[in-house]
């Protein structure tokens, strides 16, 4: 795996694996309390300046609240819909202001953030119609609201795999207008079925979010298993200590597999959510994101 690692990494190493020795490895909820519990202590969003637009959105019949960060210096350069992290059962596009603010400032680009249903009172597949309705709002409007057409999707950890399904969606409308997609740290087989889905089998979130669906490799729910052909380019960004490292190799390995392009980034000491942490290799990696999506906000226009 060392030679999928940029070289120049390796001497952010023993700073990462210092800032995590002194800090506990979380886990996920193990029962319906404890995700109440984890929803109940859960602090209120950052306050982000400017402040956002809230609104509702409406496409295919359905409606489904966003935020919208925009440029303050000018129209933006492309738009990415961003899909936030959370478990499927915590979080909210709020809660990603202050990191979609970052990104409308240091890229020119708008930032639509999708606030989702969540599970348990939401099970699949809301979470994915309304990141679907988003994005169908977006494919139809981002010419009329925000001037271009270079559209890009993002998700993290759970909005990861909400942003491929949303893909997957798409193009089985025959849609095209996602131009680039990022999936920072998601998990695509929720079924147990294969090796990597098996590592973390008895997370209760998954539970949540599946609700009664009687069959969990649905590629809708998994999309490790889904017909991943014709899809736009995808960075995969994933840290080395990752429980859900497995699971990145093989989505990469499949979708290269059927002819997508690809780009894999593995980043070594780093656990989970790593580019959440104040550590250099967590900006390094939020700089190379950063880089890919300038790259294809500009060259899709």
């Amino acid at each position: 795996m060392n030679s999928l690692i940029d070289p120049e990494l390796w001497a952010l190493v023993d700073e990462s694996r210092a800032f995590y020795a002194s800090r506990q490895s979380g886990r996920g909820t193990s029962s319906l309390e404890e995700l109440h519990a984890f929803q109940a202590k859960a602090p209120a969003p950052a306050v982000c300046d400017p402040l956002p637009a809230a609104e509702v959105v409406s496409a295919d019949g359905r409606d489904v609240p966003v935020r919208t960060h925009m440029p303050v210096s000018g129209p933006p350069t492309g738009v990415v819909l961003e899909i936030h992290t959370g478990g499927f059962f915590m979080g909210s596009a709020a809660g990603s202001d202050l990191r979609n603010r970052r990104l409308v400032d240091e890229l020119g680009v708008a930032v639509v953030s999708v606030d989702y249903r969540l599970a348990p009172e939401h099970p699949w597949p809301a979470a994915p119609d309304d990141c679907e309705t988003a994005a169908l709002w977006l494919a139809e409007h981002s010419q009329a609201r925000f001037g271009t057409t270079s559209v890009l999707i993002s998700g993290f950890s759970a909005g990861s795999t909400l942003a491929m399904t949303t893909l997957l969606r798409m193009r089985d409308r025959g849609l095209t207008a996602f131009g680039g997609c990022v999936l920072q740290c998601g998990t695509y087989d929720l079924s147990a079925r294969t090796p990597a889905g098996r590592l973390i089998a008895d997370e209760y979130f998954l539970d949540a979010y599946a609700g009664a669906a009687s069959d969990r490799t649905h590629p809708d729910l998994s999309p490790v298993f889904a017909n991943l052909r014709h899809l736009p380019p995808v960075l995969i960004v994933i840290g080395a200590d990752d429980v859900l490292l497995e699971d990145n190799l093989v989505m990469a390995s499949r979708l290269a597999a059927v002819g997508n392009t690809v780009d894999l980034r593995i980043y070594p000491a780093s656990p989970h959510a790593f580019t959440g942490h104040p550590t250099s290799m967590a900006r390094a990696a939020l700089s190379s994101i950063n880089d890919w999506l300038l790259e294809r906000s500009i060259a899709a226009d």
